[in-house]
């Protein structure tokens, strides 16, 4: 492999051999590709990178029930820039990462709420579908779905056609029921929360495995991918007289960025396949249904999937991905959130006090999984800075209390900064009623889709920065 002095290296330049097709992270060797840009012409082709995560967790949070919300266990007391995460809240864990956190409360999802007489406690097999699309499902168990397109597709559809994969979908729970599901749904609505169209249901990934060879396995065939494993040997065994050649071509920084990011891409190749090791061993599993490559640990699988996402987003293969993190109806158990009750059942306080403080800890346990990814995100450089500046992400729910499984003053939180979208260090409380649409549609429109009017059930924009004249987190250290 060799390029000219003085000419860029391609951002879409790979590393290849059997089986394996390694994209490069951003390296200062492709920094002449910009040097004929003006400052705000470099800016403009930054800001067209910004990364979009969009999160969900399932129905609900402590801190939207009454009781819950009086003592902030979700959305704090303060407003504006001027707010404390309550330390015993599900926030608490993201305090160290305030200058990245946007709290968005006091917003609704009626378009998961039942609208005719059929349609009444059928609010698990439709919710999902209702998140990122803020519309309302049709009623089948047939073919004929139909919601909406979600926003992650229409950020893929707008701003993701320079990537070889437009967006990725990824999940933790197994989502894969097929055929119709209870309060004649189809289980599509369950299943994903990611629609290319109205009737166009995104599969998700739930295989770690599966996931890592769409980012590096894509070079050859199923078969070379099989002789590979088969040989035990990495990806990166296949791509070593690539390496070498093109570290002849780079500068001494680019060589131990380029070092840094394949020990990464080595790293997680050996997790997943010292997982599929342990799992294929014989010995008895806590997820007896799931794949080989699927992780008993929810915090591992966590891991996994939020250093996929990174690794994706380092070597610019996409620049969207959704992560659907649990499933409405899961009955696992979390023993490290410090209660033993299992989800979903926890999650039906029945307005008892000491029952919502122990729905609060696994929902503390899932925000705590967060600040592994945005470290990630912040050790990770790419043009124009680190991956956690560059990237918007969004966290919530569709909906509120799941207890009496209502969709007003729904959980919603935004991360990252996203190339100037998210100001973060901010409260945003809506008034009431407001759509959590009205927020999504701001961020459709801080993305650059400036000709959407609307978007789901919106009755407009929802402001996600400051008053000015307040001082922007971002200008803290943190």
């Amino acid at each position: 492999m060799h390029f000219a002095t003085g000419k860029a290296l391609s951002r879409r330049t790979f590393l290849q051999g059997m089986g394996a097709a390694v994209a490069l992270p951003y390296l200062d060797a492709m920094e002449p590709a910009f040097r004929g840009y003006s400052r705000a012409g470099r800016a403009a082709a930054a800001a067209k990178k910004t990364r979009f995560v969009c999160m969900e967790t399932v129905h609900g949070v402590a801190g939207s029930n009454t009781w819950g919300a009086s003592k902030h266990l979700w959305a704090p007391a303060g407003v504006g820039r001027d707010f404390t995460l309550n330390p015993d809240g599900a926030l608490a864990p993201l305090e160290a990462w305030k200058k990245y956190l946007t709290v968005v409360s006091n917003t609704d999802v009626r378009m998961a709420e039942a609208f005719e007489g059929p349609e009444i406690g059928g609010d698990h097999f439709r919710s999902s579908a209702v998140f990122l699309t803020q519309s309302h499902p049709k009623q089948t168990q047939g073919s004929d779905v139909f919601v909406g397109t979600s926003i992650d597709q229409i950020v893929a559809r707008r701003f993701g056609k320079e990537t070889p994969l437009p967006s990725m979908q990824l999940c933790i729970e197994d989502l894969d029921r097929g055929g119709g599901c209870e309060y004649n749904y189809a289980c599509a609505y369950t299943d994903t929360v990611s629609w290319a169209g109205p009737t166009e249901p995104l599969p998700m990934i739930r295989d770690p495995r599966v996931a890592f060879d769409l980012l590096f396995g894509a070079g050859a065939n199923h078969a070379d991918r099989a002789t590979r494993r088969q040989a035990n040997k990495s990806i990166l065994d296949w791509i070593v007289g690539e390496v070498s050649g093109l570290k002849r071509e780079l500068g001494a920084g680019d060589r131990q960025r380029l070092d840094k990011y394949l020990t990464d891409v080595r790293e997680l190749e050996r997790r997943i396949q010292a997982v599929e090791a342990k799992n294929s061993s014989g010995d008895a599993r806590e997820l007896p249904e799931a794949p080989i490559g699927v992780p008993d640990s929810f915090a591992e699988h966590m891991k996994l999937m939020f250093d996929v996402q990174v690794l994706a987003f380092q070597s610019d293969m996409t620049r969207v991905t959704t992560f659907k993190t649990s499933r409405d109806a899961s009955t696992r158990q979390f023993p490290e959130s410090g209660t033993d009750k299992t989800f979903h059942p926890a999650s039906h306080h029945g307005g008892r006090e000491a029952a919502i403080l122990d729905y609060n800890k696994i929902n503390r346990y899932h925000v705590s999984m967060i600040p592994y990814f945005l470290e990630k995100l912040k050790e990770s450089q790419d043009d124009g800075g680190n991956l956690l500046d560059q990237t918007a992400i969004i966290y919530g729910s569709p909906m509120a209390d799941g207890n009496i499984h209502n969709h007003r003053r729904c959980p919603l939180i935004m991360l990252g900064h996203g190339n100037g979208i998210l100001e973060g260090g901010l409260h945003v409380k809506a008034p009431d009623g407001t759509p959590m649409a009205n927020a999504f549609l701001s961020l459709l429109h801080g993305f650059g889709a400036t000709d959407m009017a609307s978007f789901g059930d919106s009755t407009g924009e929802l402001a996600l920065s400051a008053p000015s004249g307040s001082a922007p987190a971002a200008a803290q250290q943190r």
